[in-house]
């Protein structure tokens, strides 16, 4: 493996807290059941016999301490994952819905056009000169929406005058917003005006500076009407600029968890809680065999850090959930675990203040047997500042930092709830430096009040929180010490490696 990238790909190792790191891009989130048993097979042999989903639908292969020989990566590639051109490998996987082609309202289905961006990246080696950060989205327009995760450059179908176009959004501002640009494109342009967008964008930078600058902040001193108007002489074709748009729907987070039918008649998908986006090898054995016997033989991972097995026919849904059990895998949208993320944690990363992994395991276990949830709560624990786990603001946050206390210095967090203003980048500063042993009791009673208070069954607890001012939320929810006392389970004990029962589905032998 090549050494010193500043982002980690599968061709860059790059060393973390635990071991050499390793990054497969999974284009649009898209995971054959051969690929799957590939990667568990690295995990098992190279790793720590566990994968981790990111928030941009990768994979993540941690504790690596037996190098990845070449033959190993050929083969990698030889089963299309990782890029045929390993310049390129390192940017940023491409995101898209990961109902694309299923979603009963989608207006389009975004899969080929993830497919030919990827295959344009590969075939010009020129953009190896891309940040590693240089993200890019197609939004189809349907029920499960990534029109709001945070990305560079934005495709977001939207219906006018009875016709599908994309809508272009750029991230702009210091810290990264979606700009409205008011551009729309026929899909056949999509792709020429992406490739237009990324020559302008190396044009201006140094691609030969170890730290390249970000799109946002070219953008930010170049502006970004100089910006597209660049972009226009490049292109053969005007870009066609209408402000006013049909079918445009809001993003609901969490929305794939469970059961639901597909726009194939007869098909159903089933959205896969995976607790902190963790995978053991043995699960995802499983889940292999699973995609082959009931399925088409893919599953799809999510932005969210969950998946799901798609294609089912209803006569099977039942007999897949149960099988999902017997992986230690659980569907149900009243898992307080489903939208539950956090970053590596200070056993895997330096910058983390806070072992975030576990204490995010160990607040779900202790809230779950003190209430159920009938919609998920989006918990977010971030080490440090960086918020490598989540970019974009979730229901609570904690960010991790050293609490004083009488005996010397524990772990704790800050805690934010709701949106904010756009400078505010987790959300609304509720409390700061409470220590972890505090959090149960705090939670406990917060989701409960919420639960009492909401409006309605369809209001987010960030919705809820919003309505309030932070006096007014200390006045529901007040801090105190905690007298049950939460237990943290060591590494050995931590749920991530729970006994799978192995399933006897498609008879495939692992060697």
């Amino acid at each position: 493996m090549l050494s010193g990238a500043t982002c980690p790909g599968l061709f860059y190792s790059t060393p973390a807290e635990d071991g050499i790191l390793s990054r497969i891009r999974i284009p649009g989130g898209i995971l054959n059941s051969l690929q799957c048993r590939a990667i568990a097979d690295i995990a098992d042999h190279h790793g720590g016999g566990y994968v981790d989903v990111t928030n941009r639908a990768n994979i993540q292969v941690r504790e690596i301490h037996t190098k990845i020989n070449a033959q190993v990566l050929k083969h990698l590639q030889d089963i299309g994952l990782g890029s045929t051109n390993t310049a390129v490998d390192h940017i940023r996987n491409i995101m898209t819905s990961p109902t694309a082609g299923i979603d009963p309202q989608e207006l389009i289905d975004t899969r080929p056009f993830v497919q030919a961006w990827d295959n344009y990246i590969a075939a010009h080696p020129v953009l190896s000169g891309l940040s590693a950060k240089f993200s890019v989205c197609f939004d189809g327009g349907g029920i499960v929406s990534v029109r709001d995760r945070l990305n560079d450059i934005t495709f977001a179908a939207v219906l006018v005058d009875g016709s599908v176009y994309f809508r272009l959004y750029l991230s702009v501002g210091t810290k990264g917003a979606l700009s409205d640009v008011g551009i729309l494109l026929p899909p056949e342009q999509c792709l020429q005006v992406l490739a237009a967008l990324a020559n302008v964008y190396l044009a201006h930078i140094d691609t030969t500076s170890k730290r390249k600058q970000r799109l946002r902040e070219l953008l930010n001193t170049l502006g970004c009407e100089n910006y597209l108007q660049e972009v226009q002489q490049s292109l053969r074709f005007p870009l066609f600029c209408i402000q006013e748009c049909q079918n445009q729907i809001t993003p609901a987070k969490y929305q794939h968890i469970g059961i639901h039918p597909q726009r194939q008649q007869g098909l159903f998908y089933i959205g896969v809680v995976l607790p902190l986006g963790r995978l053991e090898s043995a699960q995802m054995w499983g889940l292999a065999d699973l995609a082959e016997k009931y399925g088409n033989g893919t599953f799809r991972l999510t932005p969210w850090q969950n998946l799901l097995l798609t294609d089912i026919p209803q006569q099977w849904v039942v007999d897949v959930q149960s099988k999902l059990a017997l992986l230690g895998l659980d569907s149900s949208v009243t898992n307080i675990k489903s939208a539950l993320v956090a970053c590596s944690g200070n056993k895997g990363c330096a910058a983390s203040a806070t072992d975030t992994k576990r204490h995010a395991l160990a607040l779900a276990e202790y809230l779950e047997t003190r209430l159920t949830l009938d919609r998920p709560v989006n918990i977010h624990f971030s080490g440090c500042e960086k918020s490598c786990a989540q970019h974009t603001k979730s229901d609570i946050t904690l960010l991790g930092v050293n609490v004083e206390v009488d005996n010397g210095t524990v772990e704790g967090y800050h805690v934010y709830v709701g949106d904010g203003d756009n400078n505010q980048k987790f959300g609304r500063e509720l409390y700061q430096y409470v220590t972890f042993e505090e959090l149960p009791a705090l939670f406990e009673q917060m989701l409960k009040t919420y639960e009492i208070q909401r409006r309605n069954s369809d209001e987010s607890f960030g919705e809820f929180a919003n309505r309030y001012a932070i006096a007014q939320l200390k006045q529901l929810f007040p801090s105190q010490n905690s007298n049950s006392q939460i237990q943290c389970p060591t590494t050995s004990e931590m749920p991530m490696k729970s006994t799978v029962i192995p399933l006897p589905l498609s008879g495939q032998k692992r060697t």
